[in-house]
């Protein structure tokens, strides 16, 4: 079969040839609402940025899906990485211009990052209809193994991702080898064979921001992620408190950077009413690159008590930095950092607080010693990662 996409430029002509296209509609649905990156919005813009010289964008428009023309493709994907200008006129033009042709694309690799749309039957349906090899990244199957943490009914639809990224898929990238052997279970239990399958470790966001003043003058300690119940903020809240109450003004500061989520309301009753830890608990909702930046380097250490994690951003952005990470023993963050980081059960609380009062000093020993172990940290990187990448779709291209 010919994979080749024809593309129409904005003259009418037929432009230059390619295999990929990738769907950027979650991108641009959240960046049009002005809403920071996500880890996973985080791996859309990189595989746009690794592709986007030689590839077409799709995108979910009026219930239909459209391959926008090289000409929009490249002005749209140069939006998603500089969000500044109004996006609706690059969709629009790359509609008008025949962005979609019903067999025009078949053949071609089609790249879906983040899960979205793939609970939908009709986006599904939209995809065969369209004749294209889905490749997936995959980042984890938490709402399977551990309905509990997620949204009412979210299990189900994460099932039908799972169960169309194994039928439809011609290829899948895993975010760690965790989640792969999460998804082999489920494929396994659900008699499903795994397509082809890579494991391709994350890079961690800009690290390469300037570090300015110090922004807490008291020792601190970071928890990084959105505020829902998996990550386990209400142990630290928790520990806090009793911090307080042992050592009164001499307690370290705890910085929550992250937004508020879902089934979050006790938390939500700590950090607005507990007068006990106004002035030693500090939430940012939001953060740019650069303060998240400055925020985790001067910090005692990164705080990580997930109780369960398809990836663990924060903790390699953490180490990419230098900075201690305490963190829940979960087998994921042994396979990005093994040994490196200091690990306790989510749920031991007496420990939390031990640690935590070991590492706000900067010459404890323990703490000392983590940073000695930093020395064989091997920060994930795109380009190792698009290696892996790369290979699969060779030998998807050679089937």
């Amino acid at each position: 079969m010919d994979s080749r996409l024809s593309v129409i430029d904005d003259d009418g002509d037929v432009g230059d040839l390619t295999t990929i296209l990738i769907d950027v509609t979650r991108l641009v649905s959240r960046f049009r609402q002005d809403r920071l990156p996500t880890g996973v919005d985080r791996v859309g813009l990189a595989y746009v940025q690794h592709y986007g010289s030689r590839a077409c964008a799709v995108i979910r428009w009026a219930g239909r899906l459209w391959v926008m023309p090289r000409a929009q493709s490249v002005l749209l994907f140069a939006w998603l990485e500089n969000p500044v200008s109004n996006v609706a006129w690059i969709i629009a033009r790359g509609i008008l211009a025949g962005g979609w042709r019903q067999n025009s694309v078949a053949g071609s690799l089609f790249f879906n990052t983040g899960h979205s749309g793939l609970h939908e039957d009709a986006y599904v349906a939209m995809l065969r209809r369209l004749q294209v090899r889905p490749v997936f990244v995959v980042h984890d199957l938490i709402p399977i193994t551990h309905p509990e943490y997620c949204r009412a009914g979210e299990d189900l639809k994460h099932q039908r991702r799972m169960q169309h990224v194994l039928t439809l898929g011609h290829g899948v990238i895993a975010n760690s080898q965790a989640t792969l052997n999460d998804l082999q279970q489920f494929a396994d239990e659900s008699q499903f064979v795994m397509p082809p399958a890579v494991v391709g470790l994350l890079a961690p966001g800009p690290a390469d921001c300037m570090t300015s003043v110090r922004p807490v003058s008291e020792p601190y300690f970071v928890v990084l992620s959105t505020i829902e119940p998996r990550k386990n903020h209400l142990l630290l809240l928790q520990v806090w408190r009793r911090l307080i109450e042992q050592h009164g003004t001499l307690a370290p500061r705890l910085v929550v950077i992250g937004q508020r989520g879902w089934e979050c309301e006790n938390v939500v009753d700590l950090l607005e009413r507990c007068s006990m830890l106004k002035g030693f608990v500090i939430e940012l909702a939001d953060c740019t690159d650069d303060e998240l930046v400055n925020y985790l380097h001067h910090a005692q250490a990164l705080l990580f008590p997930s109780f369960v994690e398809g990836y663990g951003m924060p903790l390699v952005e953490a180490l990419a930095l230098d900075v201690p990470v305490i963190a829940s023993d979960l087998p994921v963050f042994r396979e990005i950092a093994g040994d490196i980081p200091e690990y306790i059960d989510p749920l031991d609380g007496v420990r939390w607080c031990e640690l935590v009062m070991q590492y706000m000093q900067s010459d404890d020993e323990r703490r000392v010693a983590q940073i000695l172990r930093m020395a064989h940290f091997k920060t994930p990187c795109w380009a190792d990662h698009f290696v892996r990448v790369d290979a699969l779709l060779a030998q998807l291209d050679g089937n």
